[in-house]
This record gives C-alpha cells, sequence and structure tokens, in this order.
C-alpha cells in the first residue's frame, strides 16, 4: 500500500493519463466511422472495377466496413475502461490496438508491394472482359459502366475492339460514344467513322492510374491509422500500470 502522500501525488498523473487516452479513445473511434465510409464508398464507386478480376463481387469494401465497425465498437469501450479505470480493461484494450496496429501494417504492406500484380492481373481481366462481351452479362455491364463514367473505350483505344466477336456483329459498343444521340450503329462498325464519335483513349491507363491512386490512399490511412494504435498502447498500458501499482480506483 502506498503512502496518502505518494497517492495524492500520483493522482494527477493518473488524472492527465485518463484526459488523454479518452480524447485517443475518441479519435479512435472516429478512425472507425472513417473507415465505414471508405468501406461503403469502395462498395459504391469502386466494386465495378474490381470486380473485373472475378465473376463475384470482391469483398474488400465489407473487410474495410467490418474493420470499422469493429473499431467503433472498442473506440467506446476504450472510454468505458478509462473512465472505470480498469486495470483488465485497459490490458484487453491495448491487445486489441496491438493487433489492429498488425492488421494494419501488414494490409498497407501488401498493398504496397503487389500493386503491380494487381494492375496486371487488372489488366488480363480487362482483355478477357472484351473477349467475352456480349452487352448483357453482369461482367459486360461492369464494362459499359467504365466506359461511360471514365470516357474511354477499349484497353489501349478504341481500335482494340477490332478483335473481337461482338465488333463483327455489332461493332463498337454504345458505351464508347461521346454522344450518344450521335452515335449511328453503321459508324460504330467502321473503325474510320468511329474514331470521330468515340471516345479515343483507352481504358486500362485510366483504371488502373485510379485504383493505383486509390490504393496509395488506402495504404496511407492504413500506415497511420497502424501508428497512431501505439499511441494508445502505450497510455493504456502506464494509465493500467499507475492504478495498478497505486491500487487508485477511478469512477
Amino acid at each position: 500500500m502506498s503512502s496518502p502522500s505518494r497517492r495524492l501525488q500520483t493522482k494527477p498523473v493518473i488524472t492527465c493519463l485518463k484526459t488523454f487516452l479518452i480524447s485517443y479513445s475518441l479519435i479512435f473511434w472516429l478512425t472507425g466511422v472513417i473507415l465505414l465510409a471508405v468501406g461503403v464508398w469502395g462498395k459504391v464507386r469502386m466494386e465495378s472495377f474490381f470486380s473485373l478480376a472475378s465473376d463475384k463481387s470482391t469483398n474488400a469494401p465489407y473487410v474495410l466496413i467490418g474493420t470499422g465497425a469493429i473499431i467503433v465498437i472498442f473506440g467506446l469501450f476504450g472510454c468505458l475502461a478509462t473512465c472505470r479505470g480498469s486495470p483488465w480493461m485497459l490490458k484487453l484494450y491495448a491487445m486489441f490496438l496491438i493487433l489492429v496496429f498488425l492488421a494494419e501494417l501488414v494490409a498497407g504492406i501488401s498493398g504496397f508491394v503487389f500493386r503491380h500484380e494487381i494492375k496486371d492481373i487488372l489488366h488480363v481481366s480487362f482483355k478477357s472482359a472484351m473477349d467475352k462481351y456480349d452487352g448483357t452479362s453482369s461482367q459486360s455491364h461492369t464494362l459499359d459502366t467504365i466506359q461511360t463514367s471514365l470516357e474511354c473505350c477499349g484497353s489501349v483505344n478504341y481500335t482494340d475492339w477490332e478483335n473481337t466477336g461482338y465488333f463483327k456483329s455489332k461493332g463498337i459498343p454504345k458505351s464508347c460514344c461521346k454522344e450518344s444521340d450521335v452515335c449511328p450503329l453503321d459508324d460504330l462498325k467502321n473503325p474510320d467513322k468511329a474514331a470521330k464519335v468515340v471516345f479515343p483513349e483507352g481504358c486500362f491507363s485510366k483504371v488502373s492510374n485510379k485504383m493505383e491512386s486509390n490504393l496509395g490512399i488506402i495504404a496511407g490511412i492504413s500506415f497511420g491509422i497502424a501508428f497512431f494504435q501505439l499511441i494508445g498502447v502505450f497510455l493504456a498500458c502506464c494509465l493500467s500500470r499507475y492504478i495498478t501499482n497505486n491500487q487508485y480506483e477511478m469512477v
């Protein structure tokens, strides 16, 4: 048992640590909300790009949404543990922060290391989607969405469509048209005439640049949040130690 004078000297330290840790937990909670928002945004805006790589939708947005939800819950748990001054709750909070740190560090490094492989897979998938294009399948609709939203046509340029089965029967897809009302079918079947009515730039460079920029943002956020966890681990461990050593309980 520590002396009363010792406990009086320690009380301001614990109060200060408590204030910092509550502030940290609130910021940590906010990062969870941000991850939730990024996940929802990825589900709405980026899934069409990822879905070219397979016939199924990617789980990446759901991972972000799930991670964000867990962080929101543990952010509130951290506030509760700090207010109650419970050493075991603070230690549990610190362990969770360490797990989040390791997971986000691995995710950030993986995204950076494999970014070129992702681009290669995307390139092959884009060409495959063009070869299988029929104008009605879900993958065809994805390709149409990309060409319309990014204002591009083909992989490198619109002439890539000449080597597809769809071009032989129906020409270049209408999703390549600059203006749908001035894009007659005869022009889409003639490469020379099509040059005047379709988007001149290819999609692969636009899609890969867009994905790489977003991967960079996600990796940067992951690294930032990951190292931010170390501050919480330090604060939680210090507060738990002070409370345990001085047998100080907070209400």
